[in-house]
């Protein structure tokens, strides 16, 4: 064997694809109630954490066996994930040092458990995704099943039935609490999640990869490409979540970065019609939305809120820098309708700012990259990527989203994809400085 043909044998991309895995941790992940869990393994026995922990068992045995030239080929939001498991690690050993509750153990321990979960699913779409085209397929699946969870959510606003109590699985038992919630006088869908908020955040995190989806994938019918954005569309004004209507805000917005002038003045004149359609057809809906925002002062959700903060501060002076323990602080003690604030009290300013800058560094690289490629379809799809996001980071605001495994499970898959892109492009690009 020659020198050259031995270099080429380890530059070569993975031969594993992880697109059909994932396809299938996209199905559990949206389509299983959060509430049916392996009633054995309690908290942690929801199937898609269930997979994830197999995804991180299998990316440990496909890095073991990989050649040693591409274990060498360390990237920015795989390295911003190690920092961030290390201090929340760090703060795990600190909060089983001390005196601890008793009942606090099992739930740090299941918050551990979770965090490996969305870590492996992020490290093999991170991996093992090994070409654009496979990747544009797993983007082009996650958005067909957002269109059908938000088509799920506009037949529960229509019939003010929640539907999904009705889903048993062999070998899964469910907890109490399916109820379709209202506000303002109308439903609010919540689709096979646990509550609306997190729905909201779904939706509005797979919105830009939808628009995407309908601009560039022309190699299907426009009909099909735009069911998707079309579905979500509709659903996002029905969901009274302050979060949705953010996320969805945040997410447009930076897409628009990326798109041409006529793209922007289609985009706002069809949200525009939209929002005419919506006070002829259903002004009192439309009212209700206006109100969430104009009424801030006097809403009961966002005095809660905001009168938590000196609480939080309290908590936070006793452990400042890697936090009392992930998972420990109970609802017994305040429900933190702010996951960053959870996360201050829980793993500190350490664990925080990692991870922060886990959803920063994935937003840097994205744009970055959009920098150096050429390709348009490329360029729109690292903005799409960024806007996915930065939109799920900002909806954290709005609840304590790591309780909620929907929500962080499609968060650390998107960070994934991004990271997916950025390794294709570059080894596609060897012009490109980086080492993969």
């Amino acid at each position: 064997m020659t020198k050259d043909s031995s270099l080429d044998r380890y530059s070569r991309p993975p031969t594993v694809d992880a697109v059909g895995w994932l396809t299938f941790y996209l199905i559990l992940l949206l389509f299983v109630p959060s509430r049916l869990i392996f009633g054995p393994l309690g908290s942690v026995g929801a199937p898609s954490i269930l997979l994830g922990l197999d995804s991180l068992l299998v990316w440990c045995l496909l890095r073991i066996g990989a050649a040693r030239s591409t274990l060498s080929g360390l990237q920015p939001i795989r390295i911003a994930l190690l920092i961030l498991l290390l201090s929340v690690g760090i703060s795990y050993v600190l909060a089983m040092s001390h005196p601890i509750s008793s009942d606090e153990i099992s739930p740090a321990d299941v918050a551990l458990l979770a965090l490996a979960s969305w870590s492996g699913t992020l490290l093999l779409t991170h991996d093992y995704i090994h070409d654009r085209k496979r990747l544009d397929t797993l983007i082009w699946r996650l958005c067909v099943c957002g269109g059908l969870i938000a088509l799920l959510g506009i037949i529960q606003f229509i019939t003010r039935t929640i539907w999904v109590d009705q889903i048993s699985i062999p070998g899964l038992i469910g907890s109490p609490g399916y109820a379709l919630g209202s506000r303002g006088g109308f439903p609010r869908p919540a689709g096979f999640a646990t509550h609306p908020i997190e729905y909201g955040t779904l939706v509005t995190m797979i919105l830009p990869l939808s628009l995407h989806v309908g601009f560039n994938h022309t190699e299907r019918s426009f009909f099909v490409r735009w069911l998707p954005t079309g579905a979500l569309a509709m659903l996002i004004p029905l969901t009274s979540s302050r979060s949705a209507y953010l996320g969805a805000i945040i997410g447009v917005l930076i897409c628009m970065v990326g798109w041409t002038k006529a793209r922007r003045l289609t985009v706002l004149g069809l949200i525009g019609a939209g929002l005419l359609a919506m006070s002829v057809v259903t002004p009192n809906l439309l009212d209700s939305i206006i109100g969430l925002f104009s009424g801030v002062a006097d809403d009961p959700s966002v005095a809660s809120r905001t009168d938590s903060y000196a609480l939080g501060a309290q908590f936070i002076a006793q452990h400042p820098w890697f936090g009392r323990g992930l998972g420990t602080f109970l609802p017994k003690y305040i429900i933190f309708d702010n996951q960053y604030l959870l996360l201050l009290v829980t793993v500190g300013i350490a664990g925080t700012v990692a991870f922060i800058a886990l959803g920063l560094t994935a937003i840097a690289s994205l744009i970055q990259l959009r920098a150096r490629v050429l390709g348009e379809s490329t360029r729109e799809l690292t903005v799409a990527l960024a806007a996915a996001v930065a939109s799920g980071f900002a909806c954290l605001f709005m609840f304590d989203a790591f309780a909620f495994p929907m929500t962080m499970g499609l968060l650390f898959l998107i960070l994934g994809m991004g990271g997916a892109l950025r390794r294709i492009e570059y080894a596609g690009s060897p012009d490109l400085p980086l080492k993969v």
